[in-house]
């Protein structure tokens, strides 16, 4: 079941030429003699895309989207929504949130849930019946509309969480860590469900600490470390910038002496598997090849490291120092 938005014809409340999210140069200080939690922060998120923000515990990222959702008031600069610098009726109506941890009553079952969500929101009748419907759908739930959600696995709360937020139809979604500690097939039914609401035309921002989430969803992203970006661009701009790769591989059969290949590094982790880390001047297909005229045939090959993981690292710690306050 695919996800059921349908997007507005005028834009985001008609604005169509202004970005979904400006964040100007925003500061935020929970206390005057705390170091800040944002600082001079800017970052601007056009219409239709999957945007994400990456950052280690601590780094701000809560903090961002409370100020976006209208929780938090930063202590200076400003926030747009859809070219609205106030929260308005209008803007409400056109934003979704779903929260880090599951905002559920779960002493309700999952219906009841959406339909108390949906008509927070101002659905009634037919139509909120419909909504509630299409997201037990969208999220596979519906053998479990009717049971109280405190006996849900925390896979289920999750996709749950996420169609609460989707029950109004929303034109621009936050989400917090929406993947955080679930099964693998909840993580990728709620990954497909945001690609569908992506080719849809709504605008998503999302925070994770999965930074294969973010590679796999994801073309823009910013980067922040104690409360400044760190890095901002786009991702394949950003993993251009690995001069090698890592990758591990399993043979078939033992190899006792590995060849010297030009351009790859090769070492052996036993008998059976070796490690070869390779310049990007070469690809694979041509790894393959010449491990093949040396007789050495490859069953499987994985990355060593997630690509975007190294360069995460790299980044935090070259700004680290320069963040501090």
């Amino acid at each position: 079941m695919g996800v059921a938005c349908t997007p507005s014809s005028t834009g985001l409340g008609g604005a169509a030429a202004a970005p979904a999210i400006e964040v100007q140069h925003v500061l935020k200080r929970f206390r005057p003699d705390a170091p800040p939690a944002l600082d001079d922060l800017s970052i601007t998120v056009p219409q239709g895309v999957i945007f994400g923000i990456l950052g280690p515990n601590g780094a701000g990222k809560t903090t961002l989207l409370s100020i976006l959702c209208g929780l938090l008031k930063p202590t200076a600069g400003s926030v747009r929504l859809a070219g609205h610098d106030t929260l308005t009726a209008e803007v409400k109506r056109m934003l979704g949130v779903v929260p880090q941890e599951p905002a559920i009553y779960p002493t309700l079952t999952g219906r009841e849930n959406l339909e108390y969500f949906g008509r927070m929101q101002g659905l009634r009748g037919a139509r909120l019946a419909e909504r509630v419907n299409a997201c037990l759908q969208i999220a596979e739930i519906g053998d479990q509309a009717d049971r109280r959600v405190e006996h849900y696995s925390g896979g289920y709360k999750r996709r749950l969480n996420l169609v609460i937020g989707l029950i109004h139809e929303p034109r621009i979604l936050i989400l917090d860590e929406p993947t955080l500690a679930i099964d693998p097939h909840s993580r990728s039914l709620i990954h497909q469900r945001l690609r569908e609401l992506h080719a849809a035309g709504v605008t998503i921002l999302l925070t994770t600490h999965y930074l294969e989430e973010a590679e796999s969803l994801c073309r823009n992203i910013a980067i922040i470390d104690q409360g400044r970006i760190a890095e901002r661009t786009s991702l394949p701009r950003l993993l251009s910038r690995l001069h090698t790769e890592t990758f591990v591989l399993n043979l078939k059969g033992r190899v006792t002496e590995l060849p010297e290949l030009g351009g790859f590094v090769l070492q052996a982790v036993d008998d059976c598997t070796i490690e070869v880390e390779m310049n990007r001047a070469h690809t694979i297909n041509g790894l393959f090849e010449a491990l093949s005229r040396n007789g050495i045939e490859v069953i499987s090959l994985r990355n060593k490291q997630n690509r975007l993981e190294r360069l995460f690292l790299e980044l935090v710690d070259r700004h680290g120092p320069e963040s501090e306050t």
